[in-house]
């Protein structure tokens, strides 16, 4: 009698719980059913209840207009610093393996991080830059400070910094980074881009301390995370003269990075006319090949120092002997664009006007309206974005 009370006892607290696994949770392609909204961008453009689609195609059009406010220009008189020395640090711990981007956040973060590397570059061509990884509480310099954006693209897709484990430890990314600026000249700024997808952090020590260090070096840390904001996060960068942002989806972590891009305003503790040395050397080719300074590999072609005569394989770069920093003509007019940026367009009603860009006229609210405040010639929205985020210069004015 009493073993079968003792079973009925049991059969009374048994509490039927669910333990097929996420196996029902998944949809007829094998995959989870919410990840078909990242797969399905038809979706987008839907039917009202009168069966027009003009309410979503003007949506998206709204849309399109709130990402070009987001990029207009700053056009206050203000030094900015042309020359940057950044560490751009990745987090590689098992955060990064959840799937709220596609396919996954280090899958996302890293095809993102590749097109920044090579926009960055386009923008601040005699900027430097280096790659940090952090993950299983340590940090690892991936490529060390160059302007070579093949170098970082390669390091960033590497199948290795797949392999994702631990937790990250923050202090020992920014320690890492913050001894690798203080040997950069102090002509050019020091900043830190960190990508996060972790909601804790793996610190050996008191990251109050490393703060200060920061603080006292003069470095800018700027974050992305991808998942919610951290307080310690968000202050390191208030206290730091950075940025910081969350990043909801795709779309929003490249509008939060690429806001990264144009160089910030020099601090007014630090705005003071320095000269710099540069040298200008001449492309050569010689009929055996030579050993560069930079790679120590054999080469037909490349560029002479004018100081030390040393042959470097690509420009921008500092050559390695005498540590000259050898730059090309265009790659200074391409940094003076931040110096003098193209003015901000006017909006105006389209008016059946043709674009001075494409040529398109119609109707529409996005054809022809936005005019240059120089030429007055009208642009569409397509061409406006164009011309302030990829060429810089009006056509109407050149």
């Amino acid at each position: 009698m009493g073993g079968r009370t003792n079973a009925a006892a049991d059969d009374d607290d048994y509490v039927d719980i669910d333990d097929t696994g996420p196996e029902g949770l998944k949809g007829a392609d094998g995959g989870y059913a919410w990840e078909e909204e990242y797969k399905r961008s038809w979706d987008a453009i839907q039917e009202d209840a009168s069966g027009s689609i003009q309410s979503s195609v003007l949506g998206i059009s709204d849309q399109r207009k709130r990402r070009r406010q987001r990029q207009q220009h700053d056009m206050s008189l203000v030094q900015r610093g042309i020359m940057r020395h950044v560490m751009l640090v990745l987090d590689e711990s098992e955060a990064m393996s959840v799937r709220d981007l596609a396919p996954t956040r280090i899958h996302a973060a890293q095809a993102l991080l590749a097109r920044f590397v090579s926009e960055f570059f386009d923008q601040n061509p005699i900027s430097q830059l280096s790659v940090v990884a952090t993950k299983d509480g340590l940090a690892e310099r991936l490529t060390e400070l160059s302007s070579n954006p093949a170098d970082h693209v390669r390091a960033l897709q590497a199948k290795s910094n797949r392999d994702l484990a631990g937790e990250p430890s923050l202090q020992n990314a920014l320690e890492l980074s913050m001894h690798a600026l203080k040997r950069a000249p102090g002509h050019g700024l020091r900043e830190i881009i960190c990508v996060v997808g972790s909601l804790t952090t793996c610190d050996p020590g008191d990251i109050e301390q490393t703060l200060q260090a920061l603080r006292h070096s003069g470095i800018r840390v700027s974050m992305v995370h991808l998942a919610a904001e951290v307080h310690v996060f968000r202050r390191i960068c208030h206290e730091t003269r950075g940025t910081f942002a969350v990043a909801v989806d795709a779309d929003d972590m490249q509008d939060a990075l690429f806001e990264c891009i144009p160089p910030p305003c020099v601090p007014a503790t630090k705005a003071t006319s320095d000269m710099v040395r540069m040298g200008f050397p001449v492309k050569a080719q010689g009929d055996a090949p030579t050993a560069c300074v930079c790679h120590h590999e054999l080469s037909y072609t490349g560029f002479v120092c004018p100081r030390c005569r040393s042959k470097v394989c690509s420009l921008p770069t500092d050559c390695d002997v005498c540590g000259l920093a050898l730059v090309a003509a265009p790659h200074l007019a391409r940094s003076y664009r931040h110096l003098f940026p193209e003015p901000n367009f006017v909006e105006k009603p389209s008016g059946g006007v043709v674009c001075a860009g494409c040529g398109a006229a119609g109707e529409g609210s996005s054809k022809a309206a936005f005019e240059c405040p120089r030429c007055e010639c009208g642009f569409c929205l397509e061409c406006d974005i164009f011309i302030h985020e990829t060429l810089h210069n009006c056509s109407g004015c050149i």
